[in-house]
């Protein structure tokens, strides 16, 4: 019986490394996609596909003048140093969220991160 066990696990562990080859693949595909920054996760819309995409749903603020990362390399501009607390106040925005968006910003090299503190690229 063991030869046969012998072969179930060489073909279940054939697949897996199929699979796997088959993994990174999709991820440089989503990669490029991204323009080089998925972190391999894809993000559904939690909105539901009824809801009309451009009204603005209850309860809701828009922003005004940008995206998040547009004001959070406009707040490093001004002040060069200045920590992801400092900027999630300033944004009126939650830290954790803050921290995300300045990860992708250092990675574009639109922000250098030194220390706690945030800078233009040019100052660094």
């Amino acid at each position: 019986m063991a030869p046969k066990t012998d072969e179930i696990r060489r073909l279940a562990e054939e697949r897996l490394a199929e699979l796997d080859r088959e993994r990174k693949q999709l991820l440089k595909v989503l990669s490029a996609l991204d323009g080089g920054g998925s972190s391999g996760r894809t993000h559904k819309s939690r909105r539901s596909k009824s809801t009309s995409s451009s009204a603005p749903r209850p309860g809701r603020r828009r922003r005004k003048g940008g995206t998040r990362s547009e004001h959070a390399e406009k707040a490093v501009a001004q002040n060069p140093g200045i920590k992801a607390s400092q900027i999630a106040e300033e944004l009126k925005i939650k830290p954790n969220y803050v921290y995300r968006v300045m990860a992708d910003l250092v990675k574009e090299g639109r922000v250098v991160k030194d220390g706690t503190g945030y800078f233009p690229p040019d100052a660094a």
